[in-house]
């Protein structure tokens, strides 16, 4: 059975993206713990991140890294902060958060935002992805 995020890939559910390649999908989290809360995932359906071979896991890793440089310089932060929990969706997921204090990590405060403000948020991490 396809994951939500398996959905995300193929279309059938929008999101807010802020990247893509080939093989990785980069979109916003649509329950945010801050403003610009991204979610970087492998097109391939895996549940668990070791699961993932080594190829798609550096990969996963190295396109994190570039999304999460974008952020930076898209979102006002102290420190882009990186999880992997995946107890939600049953398919590898990086979550990266923008963070100013440890509680913007702790998935217990939520910020609210309407789906322009989404888009704009996707559209200023988007301006600065490096394909280098």
């Amino acid at each position: 059975m396809s994951s939500i995020f398996s959905k995300i890939i193929s279309g059938e559910i929008p999101c807010h993206k802020v990247a893509e390649t080939d093989d990785f999908l980069a979109f916003l989290d649509i329950n945010p713990n801050a403003k610009g809360h991204t979610l970087c995932i492998p097109k391939k359906e895996v549940d668990q991140l070791f699961d993932l071979d080594k190829t798609t896991y550096n990969g996963l890793m190295a396109f994190s890294r570039t999304v999460a440089i974008a952020i930076k310089k898209a979102i006002p932060c102290k420190r882009i902060g990186l999880t992997v929990i995946g107890l939600e969706v049953p398919h590898v997921h990086v979550h990266l958060i923008p963070l100013n204090t440890m509680e913007d990590a702790q998935f217990i405060k939520k910020e609210k935002s309407t789906s322009e403000d989404f888009q704009a948020t996707a559209t200023a991490i988007a301006r600065f992805i490096s394909t280098s």
